[in-house]
């Protein structure tokens, strides 16, 4: 008989399973996993690769977008509002997605859905590269999201069904750190594509991941856990304001509101803190070409754009460079929580990173200008490891923490809506930048975060070597 919880109890019984001793591996975690595991593996990989993919294409092109589609002479300030305004509006669109998709996945399966959420993302990222103005872009955005939002609650749902307790930790760092490489292709897109064929270029190849769903639809069958409770699942109430309703029933609120608060502090802090790694080196070289050809100390802003536009060449390189270097940290940070949650548990874990992000993040805002090229490099590779390495546990942690009729959709609440917070977070930085305020104090401020995460991962459930709730 299971050792999992029942979801009616209360929830300070919840939150404390009791492990199966008969989970506990005694072997290496890959052992027995069987071929069609590491497909599903593969293709849910792919599928997050291109996801984050189609994210990232904009941060690794919005100066030229910028420069493009705004008004000539528009200052710095101004282009950070702009920005910060397509991403809310991606934001907001994953948390819409998640909730969406997550539910008809849990209703109507996971393979079809993967389907539907792929096409999607791939489509509309393809239509950006037709955008007039910059209003395109914030609504395009907040539908290539529908689809990214949803394609993560869909895949991590899959993955930890699909795979045995002992590998959870494994699959679910492996699946969530597939990451890296959809920022190396946006990386690549930025460095090779856009400053040569255009950024319009570089968001027409978004289209490409709709060839995906061709290999999702052959190769991958429903999880049979979810075939099993599908009987279940069809005589229950269908409806999704039912089905959010079941993320709040009695032992469940709590995972449901822990999961949501710890995906809010990482979301707010990604787009906050941690994708400011590329502006260090950037800031870093601009600063150097303004000496070398001694700009005016009072010029304006308006003026300061304008000489950043004509170097813009000149000055892609180290922009791409940083975010190359706080990407690959974060990659490897994404990949180390696995095995760093199995050895310490999920709980540890993540207290771990986000005392570790906050240290990070303090340190290079307040003092990146002070150290040697090479420093730099290394320290933003542990900034990125530290600031991105606890978003493998969303995949790994949010869905043990819900039974199967509502895994899809409690995973993908806890992880998308936590965008919804975070766009609040960007919307108030673009206030700020608006005026002026030094990147720095808004990075170094927002770090503080970090603590909170900390702080609320300590009272989280510890799910290590406990079964999926059926």
């Amino acid at each position: 008989m299971s050792n999992e919880i029942n979801p009616y109890e209360s929830s300070k019984t919840a939150i404390k399973p009791i492990p199966d001793p008969s989970l506990v591996p005694t072997s290496a975690w890959y052992s027995g996993i069987t071929s069609y595991q590491w497909l599903v593996l593969t293709i849910a990989s792919l599928g997050w690769v291109f996801d984050v993919f189609e994210g990232q294409i904009l941060l690794s092109s919005e100066k030229q977008m910028l420069s493009d589609l705004l008004p000539p002479g528009t200052g710095e300030g101004a282009k950070d509002y702009y920005k910060y305004l397509a991403l809310a509006s991606f934001l907001v669109g994953g948390a819409v997605g998640g909730v969406f998709f997550g539910a008809l996945a849990d209703r109507i399966g996971r393979v079809r859905t993967m389907v539907i959420t792929i096409l999607m993302y791939s489509l509309f990222t393809c239509l950006t590269a037709f955008a007039q103005s910059w209003s395109h872009v914030v609504a395009l955005r907040f539908l290539v999201a529908l689809g990214t939002g949803g394609e993560w609650a869909v895949a991590s749902a899959l993955v930890a069904e699909v795979f045995p307790p002992k590998a959870r930790a494994w699959s679910g760092a492996i699946f969530h750190g597939s990451s890296i490489f959809g920022t190396y292709l946006a990386i690549a897109a930025g460095m090779y594509i856009v400053p040569t064929l255009g950024w319009q270029r570089a968001f027409i190849i978004g289209a490409l991941p709709a060839l995906l769903t061709l290999w999702v639809r052959w190769q991958i069958r429903e999880p049979d856990q979810w075939l099993a409770n599908r009987a279940t699942a069809a005589a229950a109430p269908q409806s999704v304001v039912a089905q959010l309703a079941a993320l709040f029933a009695p032992g469940i609120a709590f995972k449901t509101i822990l999961g949501f608060s710890l995906a809010v502090i990482g979301l707010a802090t990604y787009w906050g803190v941690h994708i400011h790694g590329k502006e260090l080196t950037f800031r870093r070289a601009r600063a150097e070409i303004e000496r070398r050809e001694n700009l005016s100390a009072n010029a304006t802003p308006a003026e300061r754009a304008e000489f950043s536009k004509q170097h813009e060449a000149e000055l892609k390189h180290p922009e791409m460079l940083g975010m190359l270097l706080a990407a690959t940290g974060g990659g490897l940070g994404l990949f180390a929580f696995g095995p760093i949650c199995e050895r310490l548990g999920r709980r540890n874990a993540f207290i771990l990173f986000h005392l570790g992000g906050f240290a990070m993040a303090v340190l290079i805002f307040q003092t990146y200008t002070y150290w040697s090229p090479a420093v730099l490099w290394v320290l933003l590779m542990l900034f990125g490891f530290w600031t991105l390495g606890m978003h493998a546990g969303y995949a790994i942690y949010f869905p043990e923490l819900f039974p199967t009729r509502i895994r899809s959709l409690g995973a993908g609440f806890c992880f998308n809506c936590g965008r919804i917070a975070a766009a609040v977070v960007l919307i108030l930085n673009a206030f700020v930048r608006q005026y002026n305020v030094p990147l720095e104090t808004v990075g170094t401020a927002l770090s503080f975060l970090f603590l909170i995460g900390a702080l609320i991962a300590c009272f989280g459930p510890e799910t290590k070597g406990t079964t999926l709730a059926s």
